[in-house]
């Protein structure tokens, strides 16, 4: 015959305090649990936005309507080289050394022996050497641009002195509107490649196309092409003979 089993119901009681207070626990539990998942939540989603943003503030910008779309090169690009005058100028005395060639001196060598002359305006006051010599450029004098105290070097306006073979900084300094043109390809002759993923470029210097003397180009009058035979109206060729 089974036995019967008698509870106690002050153990009942205190058992049920026991669960009771272990529902509150699990409860904290889970609340804290709940918690934590949900910041862990919002951070991912934020960092997933931040990164969505950034990738789309790092793309190209947008090709404008009718603009030729541009494609990246990934071949190496060839060297920009600008010509520059070898040094110093020298002066060609019209004679030869023993093995025919001709003997020059440099400009130094003559003007250590002379006072400079700050009001020389003009090639017709030259009475030693430099006879002959074209010269117009605006209101400057020969000192403005050569160094009084070193005739191989140039002369900024600040008074600090440039060696020949940097004549572009010089002439920068007033035509200041070439040199900006120049420096964005608009202005001075070139040979070679605009595209220097083909081939280089070279670049002339300033004096290699301006006298700097007299630097302005001489006017040209324009003239008529010639006559291209082929756009001659057949009648009209026909009445000529």
């Amino acid at each position: 015959m089974p036995q019967e089993l008698s509870i106690n119901p002050q153990a009942m009681r205190g058992w049920n305090r026991a669960v009771g207070g272990g529902s509150v626990r699990h409860r904290n539990r889970v609340s804290k649990l709940s918690t934590t998942t949900w910041t862990v939540a919002v951070a991912a989603v934020v960092a997933v936005a931040g990164g969505m943003a950034f990738a789309q503030k790092s793309k190209a910008p947008a090709q404008a309507a009718g603009e030729i779309p541009r494609v990246a090169s990934a071949a190496p690009l060839h060297p920009v080289t600008i010509q520059r005058p070898a040094g110093p100028p020298r002066v060609n005395t019209g004679t030869t050394n023993f093995h025919g060639q001709a003997v020059t001196v440099a400009c130094g060598t003559c003007h250590a022996t002379t006072q400079p002359n700050a009001r020389t305006h003009t090639s017709a006051e030259l009475d030693q050497f430099h006879q002959g010599l074209k010269y117009a450029h605006g209101e400057l004098n020969c000192l403005s641009c050569h160094n009084a105290t070193n005739y191989d070097t140039l002369r900024l306006a600040d008074g600090r002195s440039v060696e020949f073979a940097d004549v572009m900084t010089l002439c920068g300094q007033c035509h200041g509107s070439q040199l900006r043109d120049y420096q964005h390809g608009a202005h001075g002759g070139m040979t070679g490649y605009w595209d220097l993923s083909r081939g280089p470029r070279t670049r002339n210097n300033c004096v290699n196309c301006h006298d700097p003397h007299s630097p302005k180009y001489p006017l040209a009058r324009p003239v008529f092409p010639p006559r291209d035979r082929i756009s001659v109206p057949v009648k009209a060729a026909a009445a000529n003979h």
